[in-house]
């Protein structure tokens, strides 16, 4: 059975958190303060964690931090009031898969969280497919109905770094950092202008992406339902 571990101060939202989680087949933990959180995350190592960002005590944003510096790896759901981009894009940075805003719907909650789970259970691939294509690392290799689809360099890393990271919300720097690497002189509009080109190759209709969706204001997310089988 999979721990579910949800850091929220609102008694009656963690309450129907837990309730519908439970109902839904986990082992649920509860934190009813940022402290007591980040406790349970540091001793139990949850499976997933549903974070609250205005707590007391710690914030949600801390707590994120103090987890990924531990190099913990489970995904982080952050659940927050606020609907400021750059709020959202810290929580992202610091180490957070997804956010939800409230008010939200609790089946959309627990559809991210199975998502999310069932990616973590498998293991580090080297082959993904999706839709007609196949991407194998180890052969440096795409290709779509056998057909094989020239990438450049930053566009292979960039691919990879998308399909590893399948279903994240990301930012631009978390890309920057990991396909260009920490200290890189490059910028956003690399980001995006080698997201243009790659939409171009993988795309049906780059004008109206299928699988690399514009997440405003934030970054990117990739998304194929069949990545990573």
């Amino acid at each position: 059975m999979e721990t579910i571990l949800i850091i929220e101060d609102d008694p009656s939202m963690l309450r129907g958190l837990k309730d519908n989680f439970e109902y839904a087949g986990y082992n649920v933990l509860a934190g009813a303060d940022g402290q007591a959180g980040l406790n349970a995350a540091l001793d139990a190592k949850p499976d997933l964690i549903i974070l609250d960002i205005m707590l007391p005590k710690i914030n949600g944003y801390e707590i994120c931090r103090l987890i990924r510096k531990e190099n913990l790896d489970m995904p982080i759901i952050m659940l927050t009031a606020k609907g400021e981009e750059s709020d959202i894009i810290l929580g992202l940075n610091l180490g957070a898969d997804d956010y939800i805003t409230k008010p939200f719907s609790i089946k959309e909650l627990l559809a991210r969280a199975a998502a999310f789970l069932r990616r973590r259970k498998k293991s580090q691939k080297s082959r993904y497919e999706f839709d007609e294509f196949i991407f194998d690392v180890s052969a440096h290799r795409l290709t779509n109905n056998g057909k094989d689809i020239m990438l450049s360099p930053k566009e292979f890393k960039l691919l990879e770094f998308f399909l590893k990271k399948q279903g994240k919300a990301l930012t631009r720097d978390e890309i920057l950092n990991a396909v260009w690497g920490y200290g890189s002189f490059a910028g956003h509009r690399s980001v995006d202008r080698f997201v243009t080109t790659l939409r171009n190759k993988i795309e049906p209709d780059p004008h109206n992406p299928a699988f690399i969706h514009t997440l405003r204001e934030i970054g990117y997310k990739f998304e194929a339902c069949d990545a990573g089988q």
